[in-house]
């Protein structure tokens, strides 16, 4: 009886049936990757920092504004920004977690394991979808930020709101009659 001979990974070549097995599945996938991946283009005009010169910040921390509180307002605005950027990019990540699984299950298992290849891609894309929720985690706590600022400082904030925001009383007109 003839023994199948072992290739570089240790797998059975059994007779080169399935040698070029490889390159073919990845020229399909090369070939139909376009057709299964939808082209994902993201782009963020920012122009806040542009007419600052020297010591500008990068790219990533122009997605927020600056940190500075010394207001409600700015309290508010700061927690509101980084939701949105946060649930934004937890859709976006959670979308390429899913198109990375789509494109790396047509990846041949080398083993030939049945649902090999299914098996591999769920691994890899399994971290990023925990970037996903990690993200989205984030636009929730930055939320809550918010409500735990207003019901720790909801004394100081009233004791203000209440200066700066006179009620109006009614005013009879009597000359209108």
């Amino acid at each position: 009886m003839a023994t199948p001979t072992r290739g570089t990974n240790g797998a059975s070549n059994k007779g080169n049936k399935f040698a070029n097995a490889g390159a073919a599945a990845g020229g399909f996938v090369g070939a139909l990757g376009g057709s299964f991946v939808p082209p994902v283009n993201v782009t963020v005009n920012n122009n806040r920092g542009a007419a600052r010169s020297g010591g500008g910040r990068t790219h990533a921390e122009s997605l927020l504004p600056a940190p500075e509180f010394t207001s409600p307002a700015q309290v508010r605005n700061y927690c509101n920004t980084l939701r949105a950027a946060a649930v934004t990019l937890s859709i976006e990540v959670a979308m390429g977690a899913e198109i990375l699984k789509g494109v790396l299950a047509a990846v041949p298992d080398p083993d030939g394991r049945a649902f090999g290849s299914r098996v591999r891609a769920a691994k890899v894309a399994r971290k990023m979808q925990r970037s996903a929720d990690a993200l989205r985690d984030a636009a929730k706590n930055a939320a809550a930020c918010y409500a735990v600022f207003q019901q720790e400082y909801e004394e100081e904030i009233n004791r203000v709101r209440h200066r700066a925001r006179k009620p109006q009383q009614p005013v009879m007109n009597w000359a209108q009659q």
